[in-house]
């Protein structure tokens, strides 16, 4: 059985794969230097983005030395006071690790020989720690950079070095000179920076572009890397090789004999790269372009190898998009000619009259004799079928829309009574002015999963925020009885690990379902601003204070309802006046868009810290960057938020 249509829409194919696959061997070699250098611009740009990002961090630490100069050389006279000084820099600046200042030989002839206030941020408690420095066994007098801040009397970046208490953390610290009133220098003010944050930056720009490299050839991963004048490594994803592995040892002439030395002449004289152009080299024995751009303000060189092969491959991968496209060009053309071609056809016009009757509704219309055993007789027949075949489906479309319209309007009805428990009055408390709250709840469908609940009893603020497994009326049924839970147990205790181990019991119970609730349940004293909390496998909320945004550190304990019998842990914080605590469901940092890109911590916690403090408006900048952010894509989860920000203290007669 032959077609016609079928016949002349091949030709039709045949003729245009043909032209367009000339083309696109015209277009693919001019294309793939285009993109080649475009992809090399943009590592460029990236690279500078790092090195904009390296300089602000520096700059904070250098800006905040500079600023407590005047503070120190003011209180020269009062040596038991410099130790708060340091202690205050290292607090008030998380960028500091450690702050001392080391004076020069027996300046006070009472403290002896050595004199050196110092403060440090302890690693594992993050609590600031002050002690005197300087001693026989631990000489600072004769170490060359004290001698060389002296002598040069002016403020510079320390070379790198390893932590004197561990010996293991990379350093670096920015050293300031101090006078006294006859313009002598008198001591040297070190404010030590860890490495750790240039390796961060530089990996954060890399896994751009190496998750972009995995989408074409996982094998091309490359690194960033900063490194001294003379080519040692100061950061390098292999601790091992930081001040210790040289990158100018693995630069190698490729086809231009002479250029490796040449560039790396340009890198030890601070030079930078042209962004147009980067200079093929061999690097580790792969043919690489090579960027390079100064750190600002130091004799440090920003380095990005980029393997020739990973930029070329842009230009494979537009290759095959343009025959993507070609095939995809020659599928639609084949069917537009064959539905156009068949349409011409006088009996498919006939058969096509017959389909609008049907169409209005008039089931019972006759359909055309066909002559010939071709495609439009099967489609006469396949016709016949869908009369019958709509008749039935009308029927029970009426059925269905009625039930539909029943299942609606129940859950509308769930919808309003889930809505109705949880907290809806703003402000929650009018009468109280030491605290302010303020909650939403956006379920993905009719009903939700997520909850969130708060009371006051006995000078104590209660709340909990909670995200049940599941969405939809079962995770409803669950988030009713949770928060059901809260209250009760509530009324009883103020221990958060009590209130939360029973919620776990009475979830765990018979529970045939599987189903299980996250939780996160606080009691803040509002005497005190002490922060008793208990985590159940909840997403760590977000600490807002003095214009800085933390994760709050939170045990890991399994969800509620997983396993009776489990013993949860108390943890606990000190809030302050002005301090906002904000919890959240993983609906926030896990909404998605489009292209199934995550709103992810990061934006949570840059947007926490930018919003302004007050629990509505911060909720609602955070509503408006996630709607920012995932644009037209469907809500695929129950987005919960609540903010809680302490004011003031509320004098009691204990206090007067």
């Amino acid at each position: 059985m032959g077609s016609f249509a079928v016949r002349l829409s091949r030709w039709v194919m045949l003729v245009m794969l043909v032209m367009m696959t000339g083309l696109a061997f015209l277009l693919f070699d001019n294309v793939k230097t285009v993109l080649a250098e475009v992809t090399g611009t943009n590592f460029h740009s990236s690279m500078l983005s790092s090195d904009r990002a390296i300089r602000d961090v520096m700059s904070d630490v250098s800006v905040a030395v500079r600023n407590n100069i005047y503070d120190i050389e003011s209180q020269l006279d009062q040596p038991d006071r410099l130790q708060d000084v340091v202690r205050r820099i290292v607090s008030e600046n998380p960028r500091i690790r450690s702050c001392g200042i080391s004076f020069i030989e027996s300046y006070y002839p009472k403290k002896g020989r050595w004199f050196c206030p110092y403060a440090m941020r302890s690693d594992s408690t993050m609590q600031v720690e002050s002690r005197m420095l300087g001693s026989a066994d631990n000489d600072y007098l004769k170490n060359e950079w004290f001698q060389e801040a002296v002598a040069k009397d002016s403020a510079a970046w320390s070379k790198p070095f390893f932590d004197g208490e561990d010996a293991t953390t990379p350093l670096v610290a920015y050293m300031h000179p101090v006078h006294d009133r006859k313009g002598r220098v008198v001591a040297v003010v070190g404010a030590d920076l860890s490495l750790d944050f240039m390796t961060r930056i530089l990996l954060e720009q890399d896994s751009i572009f190496n998750h972009e490299a995995w989408l074409l050839s996982t094998y091309e991963n490359f690194c960033s890397y900063v490194l001294s004048s003379d080519g040692t490594y100061i950061t390098h994803p292999d601790e091992r090789r930081i001040q210790k592995g040289n990158f100018y040892v693995h630069i190698k002439d490729d086809e231009e004999p002479g250029q490796a030395a040449e560039v790396i002449a340009n890198m030890r004289k601070g030079e930078k790269s042209s962004e147009e152009t980067a200079h093929v080299l061999m690097v580790n024995r792969r043919k690489t372009c090579l960027y390079y751009s100064p750190v600002t303000g130091t004799d440090w060189m920003l380095a990005v190898p980029v393997p020739k092969s990973l930029l070329d491959s842009f230009g494979v991968v537009t290759g095959i998009g343009i025959v993507i496209v070609i095939l995809f060009v020659l599928v639609v053309t084949y069917l537009a000619c064959y539905i156009t071609i068949r349409r011409t056809t006088k009996p498919l016009k006939l058969l096509a009259a017959t389909a609008d009757s049907v169409a209005q509704g008039r089931f019972d219309t006759p359909l055309p004799h066909i002559k010939h055993r071709d495609e439009i007789c099967q489609l006469r027949d396949s016709f016949e079928n869908m009369q019958q075949s709509l008749t039935n489906y009308v029927e029970e479309l009426k059925s269905t829309t009625m039930a539909k319209a029943s299942i609606e309007n129940e859950l509308k009805i769930a919808h309003d009574i889930q809505m109705s428990m949880l907290p809806k009055t703003y402000p929650a408390f009018p009468e109280r002015h030491d605290i302010d709250i303020y909650g939403q709840v956006m379920p993905a469908k009719a009903v939700g999963g997520d909850l969130y609940d708060f009371l006051i009893r006995d000078e104590k603020l209660f709340f909990c925020i909670g995200d049940v497994s599941g969405k939809g009326v079962p995770a409803s049924l669950v988030m009713a009885v949770s928060r059901s839970l809260f209250r009760n147990i509530a009324a009883h205790t103020a221990e958060p690990q009590l209130m939360v181990k029973g919620i776990n019991e009475s979830l765990s119970e018979r529970n045939e379902t599987n189903m299980f609730v996250t939780l996160f349940v606080g009691v803040l004293n509002l005497q005190t601003f002490t922060l008793d909390y208990c985590n159940a496998g909840h997403d760590s909320p977000v600490m807002i204070a003095d214009g800085e945004a933390t994760m709050l550190p939170c045990d890991s304990n399994i969800p509620a309802g997983v396993m009776s019998g489990w013993e949860f842990t108390r943890q606990q914080t000190q809030m302050t006046a002005g301090s906002t605590i904000f919890l959240y469901t993983d609906g926030l940092n896990e909404a998605e868009d489009s292209r199934h890109q995550q709103f992810g911590m990061t934006r949570v916690v840059q947007t926490a810290k930018t919003a302004e403090d007050a629990p509505r408006q911060l909720i609602d900048s955070m509503t408006e960057a996630v709607r920012q952010f995932v644009g037209q894509a469907e809500q695929s989860d129950d987005l919960t938020m609540l903010a809680i920000q302490v004011k003031q203290k509320i004098e009691t007669n204990e206090d007067a």
